[in-house]
């Protein structure tokens, strides 16, 4: 029994007309669907700022907000008799929400925030499940909790293949017998305590992969608001072109240096199993898009990719000692521990430096940790560049009136620090 995975993100599904474009690919498509789906348009960023403890009238009137953005989409876009069913079921979860926002512990952020984030995910599946009943497609609703097992390491969890792999052969493909289309949530999974886990900012791509990869599925087709893969992010750069097609192993490198496309863990699931990617326009659905599979062949034009908000911290050793490996385990672990991004690193005998996320507290953090063992420089507000099949017109471009505070290659590819 092939089948194939769809993944629809939060801008494809954001109001009434993103919907019945949801509805159109879906009809037009034969076989057996599991469709993956993110929270609706800003849903996500609505519900993190429900996860710090919020008075009472504050709290309220965020969820109001939001249970009128989905309630509203309801009224307009479903006319026919799922139209009750629906709002009786967002007005539940909604109520579940208010509950678990005012009494939920707050002492652990990281727990608190996905088991009130998650309920975009919920929310935005249980809708569009009635959308496609009112559209004349018969859908199985599923909570896909019940089948990704996660660890515990809330916002970043991990997944255990083994027994996901055993329950979705248990557990989802008899539910696929029901009906030829099953919805179900990205983004979410369970831990082995039954709390809802997060899997990453942006990895309804990494559930669509995960589950591919659990049901030995035909391809995963993500469907986006661009034509393709882009060489460049249309947003900063000029004359991007569409890459026709890409290897596995240039896309996980585009996508680990920060190609906002693909999430990062999307490929090696597919990879493992030769499962063929798509990233296929939203808006224009008979364009071929983009193939990503097992093809070895290099791409004949350069990829760029920028990656804003960053820090660059160097660390000597005070006492001319080098930095070896003894010393690098340390500096490790203290990035490990404080959950710090590294995106470049370079080292020298007696020198370390790294290029991260600057994400809130980031770099005081690593400030305090280090300052007292090592001579410590900093560069904030910095932006990393990377040029994948880069020439020297290339760099000269990127660089062109910027200061290179680092710079790195390989054959492949270059990575800048600019400021």
């Amino acid at each position: 029994m092939k089948m194939k995975v769809f993944k629809f993100g939060g801008a494809s599904v954001k109001d009434a007309d993103g919907l019945e474009r949801v509805a159109k690919i879906l009809k037009s498509t034969d076989g057996k669907i599991l469709v993956v789906v993110s929270a609706m348009g800003k849903t996500t960023n609505a519900l993190e700022r429900l996860v710090p403890k919020l008075n009472d009238s504050a709290a309220e009137k965020l969820i109001g907000e939001i249970e009128e953005y989905h309630i509203g989409i309801v009224k307009e876009c479903i006319i026919g008799t799922q139209k009750d069913k629906a709002i009786a079921i967002l007005e539940e979860k909604f109520m579940e929400l208010r509950k678990l926002v005012k009494e939920y512990p707050p002492d652990n952020y990281d727990e608190r925030y996905d088991q009130i984030v998650s309920y975009g995910e919920i929310l935005s599946t249980h809708l569009i499940r009635f959308f496609l009943l009112d559209q004349g497609l018969p859908n199985e609703w599923f909570d896909i909790r019940r089948a990704i097992s996660t660890d515990n390491n809330f916002r970043d969890a991990k997944v255990d293949f083994i027994e996901t792999e055993k329950s979705f052969q248990s557990i989802v493909l008899p539910a696929l017998t029901k009906s030829n289309i099953i919805i179900t949530q990205g983004f979410i999974g369970c831990a082995s305590t039954g709390k809802t886990t997060t899997l990453g900012r942006e990895g309804s791509d990494y559930t669509a992969a995960i589950i591919a990869y659990c049901i030995n599925a035909e391809s995963v087709t993500i469907w986006k608001d661009v034509p393709g893969v882009l060489n460049a992010d249309p947003k900063k750069f000029k004359d991007t072109v569409k890459i026709d097609r890409i290897s596995y192993q240039d896309a996980i490198e585009l996508a680990y240096y920060g190609a906002s496309v693909i999430h990062p863990k999307t490929i090696k699931p597919l990879q493992n199993k030769n499962i063929p990617l798509f990233v296929k326009p939203f808006l224009n659905p008979p364009e071929s898009g983009t193939c990503i599979d097992g093809n070895n062949a290099s791409l004949s034009i350069p990829c760029f990719i920028s990656k804003p908000n960053q820090a660059l911290l160097s660390l000597s050793s005070k006492d001319f000692s080098f930095i070896a490996e003894e010393n690098l385990s340390l500096v490790f672990d203290s990035f490990a521990k404080l959950k710090v991004k590294i995106n470049m690193m370079q080292h020298s005998a007696i020198n370390f430096s790294v290029c991260f996320d600057n994400g809130p507290g980031k770099l005081s953090h690593l400030l305090d940790e280090f300052q007292d063992n090592y001579r410590v420089l900093y560069n904030d507000n910095v932006e990393l560049f990377t040029i994948r099949y880069y020439d020297q017109a290339t760099i000269d471009k990127i660089t062109s009136g910027r200061n290179i505070l680092l710079e790195q290659r390989s054959r492949y590819t270059v990575q800048l620090v600019l400021k």
